[in-house]
């Protein structure tokens, strides 16, 4: 740890942790240059230390300001690693592969409070993944299961940085020969079960990429989650919204035809309309004095 402070100025140091983002990118110039300096000269020692120290120091603080500079500064020394990395040639060179150093830290940073250090933590993903490609897939579970979860995340800008991980993240796996396929389907029936549309389609969209890669035979898993992906793929809540909004229109067939299909959806919603029931009795009222027999009658 030492030593990786040795090789990097006090004031990059500074500028990492600093809350303006062009001071924390200026630094992880910096980084970058420090870490292509070591690798032409072959001191890993120092670059293992120095990645020690954004991951121990930065990454995992409790400043969230910290925690933003180390993100961007293990990205930084990806790049600056790209020559090792790119290639494989780093086996042999660290006594374990370095981007089991670097990608945790990462990960982790994916269910941080902050919504900035989770946009962060995306953005230096997707920098270091485009470095070690294949590398990245011994990190697949944990990968998968946090894109799974930023997909519904409650800021804009976290999904969006999430959803071009995500591309990413297909793309390395329909050309790798090390993705099992058959460890990957429990982990998506697992995550089936869950209501948010945005995680639905989180998880539709891995099972149209994997059926389009010709190795992938994903009719032989059809029976593990054609039941549960059916099921789950109705928006019984976004249906009840639409209905509920024209059950109250100024024309008859429209009223008539909107308490007709909300009392098809009671049947089969069941459960899963209990949050809109509220909304739904506040449409059926009125509709129980309607000036039309029928809509009188389908309303009782």
């Amino acid at each position: 740890m030492a030593d990786a402070i040795s090789v990097i100025p006090a004031a990059v140091l500074r500028n990492l942790s600093d809350k303006l983002y062009e001071k924390r990118k200026t630094a992880a110039y910096e980084v970058e240059g420090i870490v292509k300096q070591l690798t032409s000269v072959g001191d890993h020692d120092k670059i293992s230390g120095l990645i020690k120290l954004l991951a121990n120091e930065f990454a995992y603080s409790p400043q969230v300001n910290n925690r933003k500079g180390g993100l961007i500064g293990l990205a930084a020394a990806t790049v600056g690693l790209r020559m090792l990395l790119g290639f494989g040639h780093y086996r042999g060179v660290f006594t374990a592969p370095i981007h089991l150093q670097i990608i945790p830290p990462v990960i982790n940073s994916f269910s941080d409070q902050d919504s900035r250090v989770r946009y962060y933590a995306c953005e230096a993903l997707y920098n270091i993944a485009k470095i070690v490609r294949g590398e990245s897939i011994i990190h697949f579970n944990d990968i998968f299961d946090a894109l799974c979860k930023l997909s519904a995340d409650s800021d804009p800008n976290v999904q969006n940085a999430a959803h071009l991980l995500d591309r990413l993240v297909k793309d390395i796996v329909s050309e790798s020969d090390q993705f099992s396929v058959e460890e990957f389907i429990p982990m998506l029936r697992e995550r089936m079960n869950v209501l948010n549309p945005h995680v639905r389609q989180f998880l539709v969209g891995w099972i149209t990429v994997l059926d389009s890669v010709p190795d992938i035979d994903m009719l032989g898993f059809l029976p593990d989650f054609l039941d549960v992906l059916l099921l789950k793929s109705v928006d019984y809540g976004r249906m009840a919204e639409i209905l509920v909004l024209r059950a109250s229109s100024p024309d008859d067939f429209t009223r008539w035809t909107a308490i007709t299909w909300i009392n098809e959806l009671i049947k089969l919603g069941g459960f899963e309309l209990v949050p809109y029931y509220a909304d739904i009795l506040g449409a059926i009222l009125p509709c129980l004095a309607d000036k039309e027999e029928k809509i009188r009658v389908v309303s009782f």
